[in-house]
């Protein structure tokens, strides 16, 4: 696979501008005051992320043609639909620690501001590798296919990160209190400072990403190993996170068949990528096999949550002695 070179730096300025903008009104302006994210504002949101991708997208066409927005369009879609798999564990963590709805957003939006950062040098540091050692692109391949194995045959096992490796050095480095204190990091309790709850999550939230980051990154290097695309296209999937966590947060328990399709979608790519001197398959065609995969699991989970809904609760048993 050819490595192009598609952004400018007045483009690569630009979209920083444009991201940070973005960021400082989220928080300076429309939640500048802490308040739980309810159903319809998470939807409005996440219309808001994804039409402002597909217009960027539309930009991409307009400026380098078909090949590179449809690149930028399968990117986003493998990277959107893998970050669905973070609002599982995101679930779990702030049930654990307890984390009220109020506060976390404030943990979402600092963790994702983070994972911006890592992921730019993650992205430079494997175009950088690609492009020095060719071979690493079968590594990278069957690391995806073990990783969306390994991803269907832990389908129906429970995560807990609460009682990880992650968080338990955390609470070792860091005076932590099981108090929470607002929406503050840290406290004082006992004359000392110490983290609260919301710091422990926002630990968890970050190495969380790390993790589907080592799946994510490479994923994408499979459709394209363009820097600005590969960036861009992750950006707006992360961007759009939060609001898509609120608004699934509730319903992760109906999407049974999700995690099946997103280990064929990295069993797919992880194939095309090990295979890219071999046979090379058009992006469009690619676009095409990841939304069929995505759409059948969702389309799958959707009908069997109505039959489930459909179906009679059984009669209570009658009680010992009643006639």
């Amino acid at each position: 696979m050819e490595t192009l070179s598609l952004g400018t730096p007045l483009l690569w300025g630009g979209f920083l501008v444009f991201v940070l903008a973005m960021l400082a009104l989220d928080l300076g302006v429309f939640h500048r005051k802490a308040h739980v994210v309810g159903f319809r504002e998470a939807l409005v949101w996440s219309l808001v992320w994804i039409g402002l991708a597909l217009l960027f997208n539309l930009g991409v066409y307009l400026l380098y043609g078909s090949k590179p927005a449809v690149e930028f369009l399968t990117g986003y879609l493998v990277e959107k639909s893998l970050s669905v798999d973070n609002i599982f564990v995101f679930v779990v963590i702030f049930g654990a620690l307890g984390i009220p709805a109020i506060h976390q957003h404030r943990v979402l939006f600092w963790g994702i501001l983070s994972a911006l950062v890592l992921r730019a040098v993650m992205i430079f540091a494997g175009v950088a590798m690609l492009e020095r050692f060719h071979w690493l692109i079968y590594v990278f391949g069957a690391f995806l296919v073990l990783t969306g194995v390994k991803l269907f045959l832990a389908r129906n096992k429970e995560s807990h990160p609460e009682d990880g490796r992650a968080l338990r050095i955390a609470r070792r480095l860091i005076p932590s209190t099981p108090r929470l204190d607002g929406s503050r990091f840290f406290t004082v309790e006992n004359g000392r400072r110490v983290a609260t709850p919301l710091l422990m999550a926002l630990i968890l939230v970050e190495v969380t990403d790390v993790i589907f980051a080592l799946d994510s990154i490479p994923a994408i290097f499979a459709i394209t190993r363009d820097p600005f695309i590969v960036f861009t296209s992750n950006i707006f999937a992360i961007l759009g996170l939060r609001s898509l966590f609120f608004l699934l947060a509730g319903m992760v328990d109906k999407f049974v068949y999700l995690k099946h399709g997103l280990a064929a979608v990295l069993v797919f790519v992880g194939v095309k990528m090990a295979a890219v001197d071999l046979v090379k398959v058009p992006s469009v065609i690619s676009l095409a096999v990841i939304a069929a995969i995505l759409g059948a699991a969702i389309a799958a989970s959707l009908v069997r949550a109505r039959r489930i809904a459909a179906t009679p609760a059984p009669a209570p048993a009658p009680a010992p002695g009643s006639s």
